[in-house]
């Protein structure tokens, strides 16, 4: 694969938790979640992006959503459990994805708000009005993912160079 071939980035933000007497990084999902995080995997799979790796936070709500969202996928990518997403700033978000392989094309990271949200604000540059229009009016609620797409290498990911192509959030 060229490194002037698009790659593209989903950044999902994990489902919907509960709130039971554990450590946050133990929270698991809430009913809702585990509902909303296999719709998510369906919207996913519908949208046709083939991921070559998958990023996941260690966090049980996130390893939790990613199980139930790659079930409905077409082809189960390589999966990381990466520490350094939980409670991870844009800056450490982008430092994590700047050591991704050039041969990696499609990315999905499932990581936490604020992170992923203003991962996706710091990234994109550009934006499809419908995508910023969606995003903005609906935030980053449990369960939603943003679209990216840059070209270049991993390492030439930084601030404004990412275009946001799409946006999907439950009860979108």
């Amino acid at each position: 694969m060229s490194v002037a071939e698009p790659r593209r980035i989903v950044l999902f933000r994990h489902a919907k938790a509960d709130w039971p007497q554990v450590s946050d990084h133990e929270r698991p999902l809430a009913e809702r979640g585990r509902k909303d995080a296999a719709v998510a995997g369906r919207k996913l799979a519908d949208s046709g992006v083939p991921f070559d790796l998958a990023l996941c936070s260690t966090a049980t709500r996130t390893r939790e959503t990613w199980k139930l969202a790659v079930h409905e996928l077409p082809h189960r990518p390589k999966t990381v459990y990466e520490e350094r997403i939980y409670e991870a700033s844009p800056g450490e978000l982008i430092t994590v994805l700047n050591e991704i392989p050039d041969d990696i094309h499609n990315v999905i990271l499932i990581g936490h708000n604020p992170g992923v949200q203003g991962l996706t604000e710091v990234v994109c540059g550009a934006s499809e009005p419908e995508a910023r229009e969606r995003l903005s009016r609906r935030g980053f609620p449990a369960a939603a993912f943003a679209v990216v797409t840059f070209e270049g290498s991993w390492k030439s990911l930084e601030p404004g160079v990412a275009t946001l192509i799409d946006y999907w959030a439950p009860s979108e």
